[in-house]
Parts: structure tokens; C-alpha cells; sequence
């Protein structure tokens, strides 16, 4: 221990935590001044640029595929899990809704574990071989949610999904951040954030295929990703600046350095920023959905019907949040990743407000207002390229991944109180007192410096 914890002494002192400053060890193949030519066009990059940049973008299209697949089915399945049959009454209706939210708090206290435990993995074994398990495991882990018999069956399968969801953002961004050009970075993160949006809209489209089946087939979708982990092992190969970070290292830095010297400006400020807003983001989308159901029964709507429109109005929601994506990157090519995160955070605030503040009609509601607020979901995009370079080398993906899913924990609890504070139905205000929780997140964001490889204009 004593041994460590010199080797971690040394680690610090070596300027390895300072947020401004880079080790010698990792200046030159992690993120200091290049000795390659700039490269400035997509025919610039290398043949392991491109397959790194396939490999990340795969993850994260298959990251929305499986995320959303639960979503699709919530109501319905945890209505047939729990032995309800015809229409429900009030407290079997609270049942089914108590039991939902207790799933996708797990899927969210998974998520958060997941990029911890795998972002720390990230910096142990490498970034590709690390991408390959986690891909690996939320493929296997939501293939397993067919074959649940019971409630808690499907919260212990989308539990243990979630860790390799988590665990892929961290190590997919982390991998993309150190292989392609770093003047780049701002709109590689709408390019992510677009794949995960993609990947929610094939789900849609599962579910629209498969509408007609039992709810529980849905999950055998999710075991498609597990197809090209075969292919990431034997093409991606790992980051020079990672590899170049390991040689001369006898004592690697370990979690607790996080919270260590200078690093803990980074580490601190970065969880709050992600808990709140996080916690918002994941309160709106949980509870959107129900809000708008709320509002359909009580306009007296057919079943199919309100069905059709809560699908059709997400589908809008999210298509929407596309060129918000590349909007924040644009953005954050004007004022940097600080000013652009705080801007967009603002933006929810207004956007939220103004939707769920006063009465809207429906189709206003589900084509409007609603994808006005999913809009500024693009700011998600953006601490994909901004916290990895915050870490030094050998804390990357752990850094990273901590503080970015540690935000899961609060999104996890936000969703479960949320159902105390609905008490009789009343979505609307959760969905305010949401809007509220981005306020210390836009506070905190300016505690953070920005990436100094950036700032500094170079090219990777």
C-alpha cells in the first residue's frame, strides 16, 4: 500500500493531475504538440483512424438501440410481468407505474457503475479491447430481458445491460478523442450524439415491426450489437497515445487520484455538472411520455390512438435533437465548450418553462413544444470530447466515466422521487421542477477550464 501510494505521490507530482499542464510521459502521443503533418480533411486520416471512428460511432448507434428498446415497452410488459390483465384500476395502474420506475432506475444506477468500472478498465487494458466487453455486455445482458418471468427479473437484466452502456461511453469517446484530429473534436461529439439518436430511431422502428408481438421480443434486437465486437478486435487497434502512456510506468494511477491534488478541481466540479443536469434530462424523457398520455386519456383518445401519438411525438422529439447536435458543435466552436454547455443548459430551462408552464393543445404539444425542448439535448454531445482531455493519459477513460455516469446515481433517485412528487398523475410538475436542476450545472460548468490541447490550436 505504502508503495502506492509513493507511486501515486510521484504520479502527482509529476504534473500528470494538473488540469493546464501534461506529463512528459504522454505530451507527445497523448495530447501535446504533434509531430504529424495537420490534418485537416477526412482524406487525411490513417486506415486505424477510420476504423477507431467506425468502432466508436457503431458503439454508440447501438448504445440508443438498446437503451430506448425498454422504453418502447415499459407499461406493457411490466403490466404482463406483474399478472395484469384488461383495464387497470388506480392502484394497479400506480403498481405498474412504481415498477417501471424502479427498472429504469437500475438501468440508470447500472449506467453509472458501468462507466465507472469500464472506464477504469479503459486505462488498465486498453481502450479497444475494453470498447469490445462493453459492447459485449449490454448486447448479451438485453438479450436476456426476453426470457424475464417476473418484475425483478427484467431490473436485474437491464441493471447489468446498463453497466456495458455506460462503460462503452467512456471508452468509445475516450478512443475517438485520442486517434482523430483534436481541432475536430467539437463536431466529432455531434457526430456521436447523432449516432445515438439514430439508434434510438431504429429502435422506433423495431418497435413499429414488431408492434404486434408479445412486448418481451423487442430485447432480441439489442443481441445485434454483439455481432461487430469480432470485427473491433481484430481491426481497431489501440491508441499510440495510450500505449505510449504505459511504457516507463511502474505505478499506475489509481481511482482515489481523482480526488488528489489538482485533479480534484477537475473531478469535483465536472460530477456536479453532470448529476444535475443529468438528472434533468433523464426526468424529462421518463416522464414526458406519461405527461402526454395524461393529457390524450383525459381528451378521451382511443388506446391506438394515444399510442400512435406519444411514438409519433418522440420520433419528432428526436429527430429534432439532430441538428441540435451540431448546433452545440457550432457553438462550441464559437465560445468554446464552457460557454457553449451553459448557453444550451439555459436553453432547456427557457424551453421547459415554456412548455410545460401553461396549458398548449396536443399537436402543438407532442410537434412543437416538446421537440423544442430535445433540441438542446445536443449539449449531451459535447462532454463526449470535452471531459476525456481534462484526465491525463492513464486516468482517461476512468476520469471520464466517472464523472460523466456518477451523474446516473442522481438520475436514478430523480426518477424514482419523481413518481412522490406526481402523487395523483400530476407529470406536469415534475417536469418544471426538472427545469429548475440545470441551474447549478450551468453555475458549475465554469469551474472547469477548457481542454488546454485545444486551446493551445493544435492538431493530433
Amino acid at each position: 500500500m505504502a508503495r502506492r501510494w509513493k507511486g501515486a505521490k510521484r504520479f502527482l507530482a509529476s504534473g500528470a493531475a494538473a488540469p493546464y499542464r501534461l506529463p512528459a510521459m504522454t505530451r507527445d502521443s497523448s495530447l501535446g504538440r504533434s509531430t504529424t503533418p495537420p490534418q485537416t480533411s477526412l482524406k487525411d486520416l490513417s486506415p486505424s483512424q477510420w476504423k477507431s471512428g467506425i468502432a466508436a460511432w457503431l458503439g454508440w448507434l447501438f448504445d440508443g438501440l438498446d437503451l430506448h428498446l425498454y422504453t418502447l415497452v415499459a407499461t406493457a410488459f411490466v403490466t404482463l410481468l406483474l399478472g395484469y390483465t384488461g383495464d387497470l384500476d388506480k392502484l394497479a395502474k400506480a403498481d405498474v407505474q412504481t415498477k417501471a420506475a424502479w427498472i429504469q432506475a437500475a438501468f440508470l444506477i447500472g449506467w453509472a457503475l458501468g462507466g465507472t468500472f469500464f472506464g477504469r478498465l479503459g486505462d488498465l487494458i486498453g481502450r479497444s479491447r475494453a470498447l469490445s466487453l462493453t459492447i459485449l455486455t449490454y448486447a448479451v445482458f438485453t438479450g436476456f430481458s426476453f426470457f424475464a418471468t417476473e418484475w425483478w427479473h427484467l431490473m436485474i437484466f437491464r441493471f447489468l445491460a446498463a453497466l456495458g452502456i455506460g462503460g462503452e461511453w467512456a471508452v468509445g469517446s475516450t478512443l475517438l478523442s485520442e486517434t482523430w484530429p483534436k481541432a475536430w473534436r467539437k463536431w466529432l461529439a455531434a457526430v456521436l450524439q447523432t449516432a445515438v439518436n439514430i439508434g434510438i430511431l431504429l429502435a422506433c422502428l423495431a418497435g413499429f415491426l414488431m408492434k404486434d408481438l408479445p412486448p418481451n421480443y423487442i430485447f432480441l434486437v439489442g443481441v445485434l450489437p454483439a455481432l461487430i465486437v469480432f470485427w473491433i478486435r481484430k481491426h481497431v487497434p489501440e491508441p499510440e497515445a495510450w500505449e505510449g502512456a504505459q511504457s516507463g510506468v511502474q505505478v499506475k494511477p489509481g481511482m482515489m487520484d481523482l480526488f488528489r491534488g489538482s485533479l480534484v478541481r477537475i473531478t469535483v466540479p465536472a460530477v456536479i455538472v453532470c448529476a444535475f443536469s443529468l438528472t434533468a434530462w433523464w426526468a424529462f424523457l421518463f416522464w414526458q411520455s406519461q405527461y402526454m398520455r395524461s393529457l390524450a386519456a383525459a381528451a378521451q383518445w382511443s388506446a391506438p390512438d394515444v399510442n400512435s401519438f406519444v411514438a409519433r411525438s418522440f420520433g419528432v422529439l428526436i429527430l429534432v435533437s439532430v441538428p441540435g447536435n451540431f448546433f452545440a458543435g457550432w457553438l462550441a466552436t464559437r465560445l468554446g465548450y464552457r460557454r457553449a454547455i451553459a448557453l444550451m443548459f439555459g436553453g432547456f430551462v427557457v424551453t421547459v418553462l415554456a412548455t410545460f408552464g401553461w396549458p398548449h393543445p396536443l399537436e402543438a404539444m407532442g410537434f412543437f413544444w416538446l421537440p423544442a425542448v430535445g433540441f438542446w439535448s445536443g449539449v449531451y454531445g459535447l462532454f463526449t470530447m470535452y471531459l476525456p482531455p481534462l484526465f491525463p493519459s492513464l486516468l482517461r477513460t476512468t476520469g471520464a466515466g466517472f464523472c460523466y455516469n456518477i451523474g446516473r446515481f442522481a438520475a436514478a433517485a430523480g426518477t424514482v422521487f419523481a413518481v412522490q412528487i406526481t402523487g395523483g398523475g400530476d407529470f406536469r410538475r415534475t417536469l418544471l421542477w426538472a427545469a429548475v436542476l440545470w441551474i447549478p450545472a450551468i453555475i458549475a460548468i465554469f469551474f472547469l477550464p477548457e481542454p488546454e490541447d485545444e486551446k493551445a490550436g493544435e492538431i493530433a
